[in-house]
């Protein structure tokens, strides 16, 4: 069978890319330590993977995330680099833990009432059976990763280092235990940060009430019942004949209360009436002013969101049931004043479950935020980092002038256990020991909580590089570039420059890079409820990764949202196609050419001149994708394939491939052909690796390597 043969039915994507990525594994070229000409690689190009949720299928987001990684790390290869592109998987504690509670569900089961080591075994055999999911999923998508340094979130080396950070912490003061008010998901009954929240526009009524000679308003009246404090504006004149401190009667839900005036700055005289009662113990800002004022806290509403005994006859509700009855009651004592029945507010929510978070005052653990976030402005002022969209560093620069304590408690039990111990605890004896080992004596408990697992997370360039003294810690710290999601802009990317500066003295990484969403073809955000998906894995399926890159890759502006639609990753196809047909033409018409013997000073101008061209076009798409401009080095390539190559270069060099055709003149054309395929195939290979690589095969240079590691 002649060479070109397979190239006579269209590209089946199938039949070649299984191969093709074992033919790369089993070279070892992703290892950057077996890469060819090691001597001759002075310069290192490492990239730290976002690590996946172990037990999850890859979604649109993490296409566009792996790609784009992907393409650097095989451009900055050719060009002779010592490449390591990093990956791991994490163990994503609470989402986690919801997606098991739900199977537990499902089996009649529930993790309330289970032994922890028991929850914990189990959820750790679900994440191991399906953790290969996830990782033939990177495979899928043509990801040139090292397998070798794979790392998952709770190796033993991950955990100990986790844990020594934790000591280092709490001894330096950075990390100190605490009752402050915390996030608390009712549901799935754990503390969360700000992070982990966000806010949900929702329209409900805004009652207003009589409370003593004050009218005060809110949308949430069942959490009122141990409220004995209204706060006004120090300079709200509507209200200046009452001064701080003073007190009065007012009849309220159950009963006559003595209530005390409260003047601060933090009420906005332009909210309602301007005045408000104040629940501390269920709300930060209320929390905030009753520390300022030093008040007494009661609390109302007890951790299964139901109402405590404070409330009387509606004890032991759900506060959403207990609301239209604490205002009827209300009603018949003559105390609602007016309802606006439709008013728009933010309700904060747990990101992960949608669930509405209840605030609660907990004893948890903090990280002082303050030095750490003082740290990551200096390192933007001094140029250390550079973010390659200007928007995301403003978004990043409020976040660090306005910190928060970070609360790195959950209470649940898939993650990295607290190292500390307990004795006494919740009594005025209580003892706390800050080590891994259990304590000498008895009465001793471990504290059951786990590490948020940004806490971990955020170590991440740390704990797989081996910091402090590993030899890729070494060689690799800090790495090129951070690409990740913009929704990580406060959440991901900031602790780990946080964390690299506080253990390691120096940033993780130099460069960060946002990409955008990826949303459906109109422009909306891709949900299960909606019904507008697109997984990279089944879109590889259909049309070829390849085309599915290509697809993820085009119009990718750096922190903008991308559409995308089967019909862009079916036009990609036909591109794939359309360049196997030119490897067809190409080589049947070449076969009986030797490349290495022409004597290129034959050449016509015309000839040069195409030649110089694409040298300028090699040099345009290096300086686009070394500025992150991956965008457009993809278009240029594609069209100068589809439009120059195919369209003009191979017409014109038909009338030369005859068999009548000058001998001197054939050749001239057989070795353009050649070379320009040969440079086409190279600068595609980023973006479009299969392909290319297997066309690269046919090509007729003896001393060629796989297309993955040829010099750009």
């Amino acid at each position: 069978m002649a060479l070109h043969d397979k190239y006579t039915k269209p590209y089946d994507p199938a039949l070649y890319e299984k191969d093709i990525y074992n033919s790369w594994e089993e070279s070892g070229y992703f290892n950057p330590d077996k890469l060819p000409h090691l001597e001759d690689r002075t310069e290192t190009f490492s990239i730290i993977l976002p690590p996946p949720n172990a037990n999850g299928r890859l979604h649109a987001g993490h296409g566009s995330d792996f790609v784009l990684k992907d393409i650097m790390g095989r451009y900055h290869r050719m060009r002779g680099k010592k490449v390591l592109l990093l990956p791991g998987a994490d163990h994503a504690g609470f989402e986690t833990q919801g997606v098991y509670e739900k199977k537990l569900q499902k089996e009649g089961r529930s993790r309330f009432g289970m032994e922890r080591d028991a929850l914990y075994a189990e959820i750790f055999d679900f994440v191991m059976e399906n953790k290969h999911f996830m990782e033939d999923d990177v495979k899928k998508l043509g990801t040139s990763c090292d397998w070798s340094r794979n790392t998952f979130t709770l190796d033993a080396h991950v955990i100990s280092h986790v844990e020594q950070t934790f000591f280092q912490m709490y001894k330096d003061g950075m990390i100190y235990r605490s009752k402050r008010s915390v996030h608390w998901n009712p549901k799935f009954k754990t503390s969360l940060a700000d992070i982990e929240t966000t806010f949900e526009d929702r329209t409900e009524p805004f009652y207003y009430f009589q409370y003593g000679p004050f009218e005060i308003g809110t949308s949430r009246p069942e959490t009122k019942f141990g409220d004995k404090y209204v706060v006004m504006h120090p300079d709200d004149t509507r209200y200046k004949q009452y001064k701080h401190g003073e007190t009065f009667e007012a009849e309220w839900i159950n009963g006559t209360v003595t209530a005390t005036v409260i003047k601060d700055t933090a009420i906005d005289m332009d909210f309602g009436t301007g005045v408000m009662t104040i629940t501390p113990w269920h709300d930060l800002t209320d929390f905030e002013i009753a520390q300022r004022h030093d008040l007494n806290f009661e609390q109302v509403i007890d951790l299964d969101g139901r109402l405590m005994d404070v409330a009387g006859e509606f004890a032991g509700e759900k506060i959403h049931i207990a609301r239209p009855k604490v205002v009827e009651k209300l009603q018949k004592k003559g105390l609602v004043t007016r309802i606006e029945p439709k008013q728009q507010h933010a309700v904060r929510v747990c990101e992960r479950t949608g669930v509405v978070i209840e605030p609660q005052l907990m004893d948890q653990w903090f990280v002082k935020m303050k030095p750490l976030t003082t740290l990551a402005l200096d390192a933007l002022a001094t140029g250390k980092i550079s973010f390659v969209s200007p928007q995301f560093e403003k978004i990043f620069t409020h976040w660090m002038e306005n910190p928060i304590d970070w609360n790195i408690s959950r209470q649940i039990v898939w993650g990295i256990q607290i190292p500390a111990w307990f004795k006494n605890k919740g009594t005025a004896d209580e003892e706390i020991l800050v080590q891994k080992e259990k304590p000498s004596g008895s009465g001793w408990v471990q504290d059951p909580d786990t590490f948020d697992t940004w806490f971990s997370s955020g170590q991440w360039p740390l704990v797989t590089l081996g910091y402090p003294d590993g030899a890729d810690f070494v060689e690799y710290y800090p790495t090129t570039v951070m690409e990740t999601g913009r929704d990580l802009v406060f959440k991901w990317v900031p602790r780990m420059i946080m964390f690299g500066l506080y253990l390691a003295k120096d940033v993780p990484f130099k460069d960060i890079y946002f990409h955008g969403m990826v949303l459906d073809g109109k422009g909306q955000k891709m949900s299960k409820s909606k019904g507008n998906t697109l997984s990279p894995i089944e879109l590889a399926d259909a049309f070829g990764t390849d085309a599915m890159r290509m697809s993820f890759i085009v119009g990718n502006t750096p922190g903008q949202d991308m559409a995308l639609t089967t019909d862009k990753v079916r036009a990609y196809k036909k591109f794939a196609n359309k360049l196997w047909n030119v490897a067809r033409f190409i080589y049947s018409n070449t076969e009986d050419f030797d490349l290495a013997a022409y004597d290129s000073s034959q050449l016509d101008d015309d000839a040069l001149t195409i030649l110089r061209a694409f040298d300028d076009l090699t040099s345009d798409i290096s300086r686009d994708i070394e500025a992150y401009r991956l965008y457009l080095g993809a278009e240029k390539i594609y069209h100068y394939i589809w439009h120059e190559l195919a369209d003009k270069i191979i017409e014109s060099s038909k009338a030369h491939l005859t068999d009548d055709a000058l001998p001197k003149n054939k050749a001239a054309a057989q070795y353009l052909l050649l070379r320009v395929f040969e440079g086409s195939l190279k600068i595609l290979h980023p973006f479009m690796p299969f392909i290319t690589e297997e066309i690269w095969k046919d090509f007729p240079r003896k001393d060629k390597d796989l297309l993955m590691v040829e010099p750009w």
